[in-house]
Order: C-alpha cells, then sequence, then structure tokens
C-alpha cells in the first residue's frame, strides 16, 4: 500500500494520471507535441480564467519565480512576503542583481491592501510579488483586493506564486489583474513533481520586450516568442511525460467541473479546521484561511516528529511546522483529488494515536 500524503506538496498522484506519464515519448518539435501544448494552454485558460498565453516550463516553480522577476522588473521589484516562500522571491531577485526590497509581515499575517498602496505610492517600483497561498503559516493572501491598489499603479507588473492554490482555490487571473500567475503541478492539480505553469500578459510581454538581461532559460520572453511565433513549441526540451499527464488530468479537472473542486476544497478545509480549534488551535489569522492547507498551533506540546512517525507506519504522512516553525505547528494539507472521506480518514488515524475521545 503507497504513502498517502497529507504535506504541502507533493501529494498522491492517481494510477491512471501516473499511467500516462509512462506514455510513449514522441518528437517534441513535431505537430502533435505542438498540439498537446496548444490543447494544455486552452484548459489552463479556463482554469485561470484568464486570455492571456500559458508559458510551461521543465522545473519546479522557483524557475518561473525567478524568470518573472528577472524577465519583468525594469526598474526596481518589491516583494512582499508573509512567510518562508515570500522571501524566497526576494533572494532571486537579489542573486540576479535585480534593484529589490522586502517588506515583511508577522508570520500568520497577511499582506493587507494599505500595505501595498502606501509602498507603490512611492513610484519607487515597477513590478509587485504577492505569495497568494503561503504553505510555512497556511496564509491565502488577498490577491483580488491587493490587485484593485495595483490597478491605480499602471507602470506595475502584478506577480502572484499560486504554487500551492491554483486548482484548489478559484483565481480570476484577468478580473484580479494578474500579469504573471505562477503554479506548480504537483500541489493542488495532482500530477508528479517536474513542471511549472504561469499566465503571460500582454503587458509582461511588453514589459519583458525592455529588459535586456533576461537570462536563457527562464527567459519568459522566449518561451512566448515560441508559442506564438512556432505553433506552440517550446524553446529547449519539454517534459513531454508531464505534457501527457497533465493534458488528461486538466479534462478530469473539467470534468469534475472547477466550481465543484473548489467547493470541494473548501469542505476538506472546514473538517481540518474544525477538528484542528476542537483539539489543538488555528495558527493562521481566521480571517485569512487557506483552502489547500491548514497550519495547526501545537498546543499541546506534543512531539510532532513521532506523531509523524506512527502515521508514517498507517502509511499517512503529515508535515512539521516550516523553519522557526517546527514543532510549533504543523501542516496538514487538503487538496488535489483527495475527498472528504480521505481527510477524515486521516484525521480519525490521528485522534487513535493521541488518545482524542471522539465525539
Amino acid at each position: 500500500m503507497s504513502k498517502r500524503l497529507f504535506i504541502p506538496g507533493p501529494i498522491d498522484v492517481n494510477k491512471d494520471v501516473l499511467e500516462y506519464m509512462s506514455t510513449q515519448v514522441i518528437s517534441h518539435r513535431g505537430k502533435e507535441a505542438s498540439k498537446i501544448q496548444y490543447d494544455i494552454s486552452k484548459k489552463l485558460q479556463s482554469l485561470f480564467y484568464t486570455n492571456s498565453e500559458i508559458l510551461l516550463s521543465t522545473s519546479s516553480g522557483s524557475g518561473l519565480m525567478e524568470g518573472s522577476i528577472r524577465s519583468c522588473t525594469s526598474k526596481r521589484a518589491v516583494v512582499f512576503s508573509c512567510g518562508s516562500f515570500g522571501k524566497r522571491w526576494y533572494k532571486m531577485g537579489v542573486s540576479n542583481m535585480i534593484p529589490v526590497d522586502l517588506f515583511e509581515v508577522e508570520l500568520g499575517k497577511a499582506i493587507s491592501p494599505e500595505m501595498v498602496d502606501k509602498v507603490l505610492s512611492t513610484g519607487k517600483y515597477d513590478l509587485i510579488t504577492i505569495t497568494h497561498n503561503e504553505t510555512s503559516t497556511g496564509i491565502t493572501n488577498p490577491i483580488e483586493a491587493i490587485g484593485e491598489v495595483i490597478k491605480k499603479y499602471e507602470d506595475i507588473i502584478y506577480c502572484v506564486d499560486a504554487v500551492s492554490s491554483a486548482g484548489g482555490i478559484k483565481i480570476e487571473v484577468d478580473k484580479i489583474g494578474i500579469d504573471i500567475c505562477i503554479t506548480s503541478v504537483q500541489k493542488a492539480l495532482g500530477l508528479p513533481p517536474g513542471m511549472s505553469i504561469c499566465t503571460f500578459s500582454n503587458k509582461a510581454v511588453q514589459r519583458a520586450k525592455k529588459v535586456p538581461y533576461r537570462g536563457t532559460y527562464f527567459d519568459l520572453l522566449a518561451m512566448y516568442e515560441y508559442i506564438v511565433n512556432k505553433n506552440y513549441q517550446y524553446p529547449s526540451t519539454p517534459s513531454l511525460s508531464h505534457m501527457f499527464a497533465l493534458d488528461f488530468q486538466l479534462n478530469q479537472i473539467l470534468k469534475e467541473g472547477l466550481e465543484n473542486r473548489f467547493l470541494r476544497h473548501g469542505e476538506m478545509a472546514n473538517i481540518v479546521r474544525s477538528w484542528a480549534k476542537e483539539h489543538f488551535q488555528i495558527f493562521t489569522d481566521e480571517n485569512y484561511l487557506s483552502n489547500t492547507l491548514t497550519v495547526v498551533k501545537n498546543t499541546k506540546g506534543i512531539s510532532i516528529s513521532k506523531l509523524n512517525d506512527q502515521l508514517k507506519e498507517r502509511n499517512l504522512e503529515i508535515a512539521n511546522g516550516y523553519g522557526e516553525l517546527k514543532e510549533k505547528t504543523f501542516r496538514i494539507s487538503h487538496m488535489g483529488d483527495y475527498s472528504v472521506d480521505d481527510v477524515k480518514d486521516l484525521l480519525n488515524n490521528i485522534d487513535e494515536i493521541l488518545g482524542f475521545e471522539k465525539n
């Protein structure tokens, strides 16, 4: 029996998706490869509620994060961070010699539109990055309200890290005004790791054309130009195996129905939250709770490592707290193709191990 992974990713992959990963390879420069990339793009446009082109990258989401801040910053970037993964975007800017500033909030708190407005009003910046769903703290930032603020500043490229939310939480890219919305396939989309995705607006295209040193592998403009000039091709060799599986999985997601999928994630989240409130506490500001992951405050002082060891004996696994929150919190993901029953089974096993009485 395979282990059930209730961690922030990678998560369990359905057997039929894995079978598509083993599809015999084809020429990545042929018409068949172009067609599958075109089909994937159209389905992802539906998922993201966008008319922007879709870029695929044979990398983790970090690759496209680095590509976005490098390809589309012509003046100065500003990174807003509410946890470890926001800080990563800042480090990428620094290591690529991009002029960049970091603004942080307390762990467990969200980034406010007012904070963003105050920073952008200085006129110093032309690119902003926001982590939509911060898996170290369980925060889902208010990207819609932040988007309304950004619309006041015509020169800003709006970049969103939706690595752990896209496919589980509704993100209306065009309505919000996001220029680059990034995700990875190994989380709420339910594929093995190894491919990432982003939307790329015309505004981002025009900005990238003004940036002389965009790198090579993660040059988002190069990816875009291969799509429009070479009929949905990829600049280097893509992971065809991921493309086969992604095309199939997107069919399954659309068959379930996007609204149904988002509702299911909400139901799973509510079950975990209720359980956490009954036995522990929720670490995160309850006005900004994630529907794909819950961070639980370890108010009982249990050994989370030992709990996880016992869960692994039952072919289950959760995640310890991240960084400075290790053993102070633990994280339970509820994303992808998990069901309400799957989540209940996990919580029942934790109850048994910890000796919690059932109501």
